[in-house]
């Protein structure tokens, strides 16, 4: 069973920083791309940022230039840097990944983390 279990979440004021992690479990051949969605009451979940495995990050315009997504390969684990934190980016993170065992590909998502941004 694949599990993807993220942290580093919590609640802080309107321009500081946030690290968020994402590790996986269990039993496959290798992990694809890796993301990090958000989630906010009565939204929709959207994009954040997704990386590839080779290294090359996307971002949603709305957190260009303050949020950076990494990952490192030999841990199967995926970063979130939040920096310059807006009441805005309050929401439930989601980190999700595509996941390769034996022929088949398929999403994960982790259970979420909530991050809350005061002004």
């Amino acid at each position: 069973q694949v599990q993807l279990v993220e942290s580093g979440g919590g609640l802080v004021q309107a321009g500081q920083s946030l690290t968020l992690s994402c590790a996986a479990s269990g039993s496959f051949f290798r992990i694809d791309t890796m993301a990090w969605y958000r989630q906010a009451p009565g939204k929709q979940r959207d994009l954040v940022a997704r990386i590839t495995r080779g290294g090359n990050p996307n971002y949603a315009d709305s957190v260009k230039g303050r949020f950076s997504i990494s990952r490192d390969n030999a841990k199967n684990m995926v970063y979130l840097q939040m920096n310059d934190l807006e009441p805005e980016d309050t929401a439930v993170y989601y980190c999700n990944a595509d996941i390769l065992k034996l022929t088949r590909a398929s999403a994960y998502w982790g259970q979420g983390t909530q991050v809350t941004v005061s002004s």
